[in-house]
């Protein structure tokens, strides 16, 4: 092994069992299969085989000389996913691969209650498609799901210090905070490029996503992050006006992406974080500099919208819409294909039999994988909302990044996943992977690598 190799984890490199490689080995191989028939199933043209190729030789060699520049590199450009796979995918596999080549992959990070949902969910979807009607549509939809299986059990391996949770957090919060600045200033002011940041003839911000009911709830988790920073500051050096800048971007982002279910998310999120911080020691004076500080976010959105004129597109987003009834109607239909099948019809087969997409990852889970598929996720889910709320409880943070923050993102996801397809957002299982490095921290020394392994928490 060459030295700059093992610079990935300069001095701290543990002694990895084979079959902790071996299983990480074998999901890199999985996925590896799956983007192959992906990509025969929809080849590229030349041109951007050319330009896949040069960028991942490119990631290849900033993954073996600075591991951690390139993960922090795929941090940095989470909030770019105008196509499936995004550029964040092709930096995120480059690192699996080489953590998995180099004997690093260690899957025993994750907690055992959800790996052990997260492993019985895969093996529900493969199960399901024996019903498949469309092969390329289900390798597709399952590659997407296997991938960010695997980027959380790796990225539980790879979060293993304060100093490498400061540079995930900075790249993450950054990202956020500017494309939520930049996409909202596109709404009222001549941007240039203005126009990639919107959707909906200009009427929304969505930033470098696809759909604004992305882009929004991609915001939260950062703004309660921030929100949560601004009280204990741990991670985030800057001063205290520089993060309340931050989280009035970022809230903005939130307000103009003019998605209700982020807005519910948003607040259901605030709620638990002031419910959390107030449970605390000397927490009333903290729920009370929250107070003030989302008083002061109301205070700057009132006079945003009154200057620019938004008040009635804001009334009118935030009243039934007519689309609605499709997909209220489409979740139905859903319900009716569980009960005629109740093994499921396969990854990704709803919008092959269905024109209206589920909007909830309950009602797709039920529909694709049955009632074991359901049962499967909502355990997954909930698991890792007791083992936030643990965390939160006890005061366990991962590396710095709030434990209140992190119960208070899951709840807001959890709370979307209802008129959202949420299977597939990239921050979702980001969150998850940061409430499972809590969890496995608080039970044992996990900053030490070179130690045992503790005990999975259940």
């Amino acid at each position: 092994m060459t030295a700059s190799v093992r610079s990935i984890a300069r001095g701290r490199t543990p002694e990895v069992p084979l079959s902790a490689t071996a299983a990480g080995t074998a999901s890199l191989l999985l996925l590896a299969a799956g983007m192959a028939f992906a990509l025969y199933t929809f080849p590229p043209s030349w041109l951007v085989v050319v330009a896949i190729s040069i960028g991942l030789t490119g990631v290849l060699a900033l993954a073996v000389a600075r591991y951690e520049a390139a993960v922090t590199l795929g941090f940095l450009l989470f909030a770019v996913v105008k196509i499936e796979p995004a550029p964040t995918d092709g930096i995120f596999t480059v690192a699996i691969a080489v953590a998995a080549v180099t004997g690093r992959f260690d899957i025993r990070r994750v907690p055992f209650s959800v790996g052990g949902f997260l492993g019985a969910f895969l093996a529900v979807t493969v199960l399901s498609a024996v019903e498949v009607i469309d092969v390329a549509a289900a390798a597709r939809f399952m590659t997407i799901t296997l991938y960010l299986a695997v980027f959380t059990i790796w990225f539980t391996w790879y979060l293993d210090s304060e100093h490498r949770a400061r540079s995930v957090v900075r790249a993450y919060v950054g990202s956020a905070t500017a494309f939520a600045l930049v996409a909202s200033a596109a709404l009222f002011l001549p941007v240039p490029g203005g126009d990639l940041l919107l959707r909906y003839d200009g009427t929304r911000a969505a930033g470098l996503f696809e759909d604004p009911n992305v882009f929004g709830p991609f915001l939260i988790p950062a703004a309660l992050i921030v929100l949560e920073e601004l009280l204990q500051p741990r991670l985030m050096r800057s001063g205290r006006l520089p993060k309340v800048m931050m989280f009035l971007a970022l809230s903005g982002g939130v307000l103009f992406s003019y998605s209700r279910a982020a807005w519910v998310s948003y607040v259901a999120g605030v709620l638990v974080l002031l419910v959390v911080l107030a449970l605390r020691r000397g927490g009333g004076r903290r729920a009370l500099v929250v107070l003030l500080v989302l008083m002061l976010a109301g205070v700057a959105a009132i006079g945003v919208i009154a200057v620019t004129g938004s008040l009635g597109f804001l009334q009118e987003r935030a009243h039934f819409q007519s689309y609605d009834v499709e997909r209220f109607g489409a979740q139905r239909e859903g319900i009716q294909l569980a009960e005629q099948y109740p093994f499921g019809i396969g990854p990704g087969q709803f919008d092959v039999l269905v024109t209206v997409s589920t909007h909830s990852t309950y009602v797709r889970t039920l529909s694709e994988q049955g009632i074991l598929g359901l049962a499967t996720i909502v355990g997954l889910v909930s698991s890792a909302l007791v083992l936030a709320g643990r965390n939160a409880i006890l005061g366990h943070d991962t590396f710095g990044i709030g434990s209140a923050a992190l119960l208070a993102a899951w709840v807001g996801i959890l709370i979307n996943s209802f008129v959202v397809d949420t299977l597939h957002w990239r921050h979702l299982w980001f969150v998850l992977g940061l409430i499972c490095v809590g969890a496995m921290r608080a039970a044992g020394p996990a900053s030490d690598r070179s130690g045992p392994t503790p005990t999975p928490p259940v």
